[in-house]
């Protein structure tokens, strides 16, 4: 098995070497946040823990907790953080490390932390017996170690102390110890350089010749360092500050720097620096001159209030050979002059193909070595095959002619990839995007669109010879799905590899349930575009395919036997105790208003620019698998300026979305007396509660929890009989316009704007149910009159009451929405159906719960035992099989269903 370093929380992390860089969370250290150290100081820690969530979200892969600060406890504060983390599983799914300089606070973190951590840090600065100590005890508790450049006679300075401290470290560990190689991360130390002070001049070039030493002479260790270090001689000058960061890891991640705590939010694309700026910055990085220092100094000032926007358009490539304005049009996504370059181009070659295989693919493949560098981002790329695409347009109706003619060869592809939503699913801007990421790397694509039945998937495959076939999937139920085609694809016979990927799927989940199910060919879990041209040319190579097959089999072996050891030492209760254990709200303290109307109502008075205020950016920029929070995305230093390029082409969409009114907008809202009985909620005809009108079934928790922590359901936000109380329901839509505008974009060769406008319409769905909410609050149910939130504090959910949603963790069952969609008439009032997976099409639609009471909260449900889901199905009418169906997520057990075991 391969030597990786291999982490966990939750889920596995394990870093192989797709993975280049991993950036570690840092803003759950009290040394390095000011609002954490607030928060902290202040036992503030339900908002410390949404700093923590809003890092994962993000795309932390691992966080850093540190608590040393002079007015906290920090052993305390480290012990009750560390807890509060574990009982939030979508903050606990990534691995911690845990940050001290105090042994003792170390040592207490690792104590209540789980999983497999970091320990952060420990030295030879008190001597070896104490290192060794401290590394036993790492040993012993499981946990992978950052080991700093320290000893008896201090921080080492220079390439030779680096390098000396690092080795004995290094025999320490592996030969006394035995600890394993791959589970140790060393920090050489990042000094300030351009400090005036000439000994300082190489401390920069030292870490990277460092780290060069490390990983060619130390076999599996990792490197690590704190990059803010470097730049401390600019700090206010943040411009400066972000282009030296970035300079720096260019070349350190080059020789092997695979991990730092990093503020993501803030480094410059290297290729996008000003030249003048990225050299003075390598001069000083890199020592190479002597007056390196002085001349960034003086260009300094310059950049203080950071680098101008707007340039001149510079058109001297106009002036470049053909070959190089087409690969310029193809890295710069410029569609300009890309008819008139193409048809240049066509006449000068023998044949309309070659200039297909020739320079647009010499400049794909020059799209494609940035992108897989980082050099390059995924809005970028997708205007890149825009581009590509036209050039194509304009040379097709040529090849046409010449293959009617002489019977010309076809193109060579590098494969033939089928790609499908899977059937009762209709979501599809992430399966576009790998698409086109694909096609831009010389694949054929077969997009068999959205909705599409297993059967349909396989015939197509066979007629066409396709080599691989990919599945996606947003919802829940897709996930059956897929494992049922697995399951066919092994009983026809098909050995070609299956990728998965969406927004439900994990390498979990595939490894447990998918890969199983397909022993003739391979499933390979793909976590976004920017991995599927390395999966699919591994996959695809007589000479790799073999060895990467091997790898992945024993990977996800691993993954099912972890998963399955993880899932047995948690411990649930049976459900008579965890209903026992419910929430218990004080009912005679809270006076429930009564709605302004019972029943459904349409809502249609809705302004597209109205809408447009409520908009929360930061799901957007992920979409298009940039990572930050809207504001600070735009001035991150490594993807600001490709954010600021994606949100102007954003903004410049949205202003024709609302100038020519390209949505309708609908919804229906909904209000009806409501009582919680048991884990029911019961809806009634009449404010008198003696006609039952429908029941809505909730979930509760069976995971054990710690003392004075209830397992909750959703019933237990809602009244108990005897009380008034009311729920509310909704369902909003963008429309289905979004459909036909983005395929006459398609048709136009235009996938850049067809994933903007499905993009704008998803957030205009979600908008529109902020906005909802919002009136429902101040107005329709007007138990929050006085509420006064802006649009952008909204996004933060301050406010009372919450929308729970079938398919979400408070609810995973999704055929709850038939019994919403009823009493909504949602297919008359909305124009919103449900698919058979009970997926909502148009795909830009919200549906969901209103709870107003002031303590209500969202949680997830988490896994749940047969004793729930007997009684759940028996409550519901159902038959337990067809329960376990639409629960087959979250069982905590094999269930025995037919409908499943058809499946395996």
């Amino acid at each position: 098995m391969s030597r990786y370093l291999r982490l966990s929380g939750l889920e596995p992390f394990i870093l192989t070497p797709d993975i280049p860089f991993v950036n570690v969370g840092e803003r759950t250290n009290v040394t390095g946040s000011a609002k954490f150290r607030k928060l902290i100081t202040n036992r503030d820690y339900a908002a410390a823990l949404a700093v923590a969530r809003d890092q994962v979200e993000n795309g932390a892969q691992i966080i850093d907790i540190n608590m040393d600060e002079g007015l906290i406890d920090s052993k305390a504060a480290m012990v009750e953080f560390l807890n509060l983390v574990a009982s939030e599983p979508d903050i606990a799914r990534v691995p911690v490390m845990i940050d001290s300089s105090k042994w003792e606070v170390i040592e207490a973190g690792l104590r209540c932390v789980q999983g497999k951590p970091i320990v952060n840090s420990i030295s030879l600065k008190e001597g070896e017996e104490q290192f060794r100590h401290h590394a036993g005890l790492c040993l012993a508790y499981g946990a992978a170690v950052v080991v700093m450049a320290f000893d008896e006679q201090g921080q080492a300075d220079s390439f030779a102390r680096k390098t000396e401290i690092c080795a004995r470290a290094y025999r320490i560990l592996t030969e006394e110890i035995g600890f394993p190689p791959e589970d140790i991360i060393f920090d050489p130390n990042v000094f300030a350089v351009a400090t005036g002070i000439e000994e300082h001049n190489n401390y920069g070039v030292d870490f990277i010749e460092a780290t060069r030493w490390i990983r060619q002479n130390l076999p599996h260790a990792h490197v690590s360092g704190g990059v803010s270090n470097l730049s401390f001689s600019f700090r206010g000058n943040e411009p400066v500050r972000e282009a030296m960061h970035a300079v720096f890891l260019y070349h350190a991640i080059a020789v092997g720097m695979d991990m730092g705590i990093v503020n993501a939010g803030q480094l410059a694309v290297y290729d996008q620096i000003d030249a003048e700026l990225r050299e003075a910055c390598e001069d000083v990085v890199l020592n190479r001159r002597s007056d390196a220092t002085e001349r960034l100094l003086d260009l300094a000032d310059r950049y203080r209030s950071g680098p101008k926007e707007e340039k001149l358009r510079d058109l001297k490539w106009r002036d470049w050979s053909i070959e190089k304005r087409l690969e310029h049009a193809l890295v710069n996504g410029i569609t300009e002059f890309i008819e008139a370059d193409t048809e240049e181009a066509r006449l000068a070659a023998e044949r309309p193909l070659h200039v297909i295989e020739g320079p647009l693919m010499a400049g794909m493949n020059v799209v494609g070595d940035l992108f897989g560098a980082g050099k390059m981002f995924l809005p970028q790329v997708v205007k890149s095959a825009r581009v590509m695409k036209q050039a194509v347009a304009v040379l097709l109706p040529w090849m046409e002619a010449e293959k009617a003619a002489s019977g010309g060869e076809a193109r060579q592809s590098a494969g033939r990839v089928l790609m499908a939503t899977v059937k009762g699913d209709v979501h599809d801007i992430g399966k576009n995007i790998v698409g086109v990421v694909l096609a831009c790397n010389n694949y054929e694509i077969i997009d068999l669109g959205v909705m599409v039945p297993p059967q349909k998937i396989l015939e197509v495959a066979r007629q066409e010879k396709v080599d691989i076939i990919g599945l996606s999937g947003l919802i829940t139920p897709s996930l059956d799905e897929m494992a049922h085609l697995a399951a066919e694809m092994e009983r026809e016979g098909f050995d070609i590899p299956l990728l998965i990927g969406g927004a439900t799927t994990s390498k979990v989940h595939t490894a447990v349930k998918i890969a199983p199910r397909y022993s003739k060919g391979q499933a390979v879990y793909v976590l976004d575009a920017s991995r599927a041209v390395g999966v699919v040319s591994q996959l695809l190579s007589p000479e790799r395919k073999g060895e990467y097959i091997a790898s992945v089999q024993a990977e996800y072996i691993e993954v099912a036997e972890r998963h399955e050891r993880s899932e047995l030492a948690k411990k649930r209760l049976p459900l008579a105790a965890a209903r026992a254990n419910a929430l218990k709200i004080d009912w005679s303290a809270y006076q429930v208003p009564a709605p302004e109307f019972t029943g459904h109502r349409v809502i249609d008075d809705w302004d597209l620019a109205e809408i447009a205020r409520f908009i929360d950016w930061t799901p957007f920029f992920q979409t298009w698998e940039l990572k930050g929070v809207y504001p600070r995305i735009l001035e991150d230093e490594k993807q600001g300026a490709a954010a600021r390029q994606l949100f102007a082409d954003a903004k410049a969409m949205l202003a024709q979305i609302i100038g020519e009114k390209w949505f309708r907008p609908r919804a229906v809202l909904g209000f009806w007396p409501a009582n919680a009985v048991g884990d029911d909620i019961r809806l009634y005809t009449g404010e008198n509660r003696a006609e039952t009108l429908a029941v809505m079934h909730t979930l509760r928790q069976q995971t054990t929890k710690r003392e004075g922590r209830p397992n909750v359901a959703l019933s237990d936000f809602v009244a108990p009989e005897g009380q008034s109380d009311y729920l509310g329901g909704f369902v909003v839509t963008a429309g289905p316009e979004e459909i036909e505008i983005a395929a006459r974009f398609e048709r136009a060769n235009d996938d850049y704007a067809s994933i903007m406008v499905k993009a704008l319409a998803d957030r205009f769905a979600e908008a529109m149910a902020e906005m909802l909410h919002m009136r429902v609050r101040r107005e329709f149910w007007g138990y929050a009159k006085e509420e006064s939130f802006t649009p952008q504090e909204l996004i933060g959910e301050p406010y009372a009451g919450i929308r729970p949603a079938p398919g979400y963790p408070a609810q995973p069952d999704h055929t709850e929405k038939v019994t919403l969609f009823k009493l909504l008439d949602a297919g008359n009032t909305a124009g919103v159906e449900l698919t058979e997976s009970m997926a909502m099409w148009p795909g830009s639609s919200v549906s969901g719960l209103y709870i107003g009471h002031p303590d209500s909260y969202y949680f997830g449900v988490a896994r749940v035992e047969r004793d729930q889901v007997e009684d759940y199905a028996a409550r519901k009418g159902m038959a337990a099989e067809e329960a376990e169906r639409w629960l087959a997520p979250i069982l905590n057990y094999n269930p025995a269903s037919a409908v499943l075991k058809a499946a395996e």
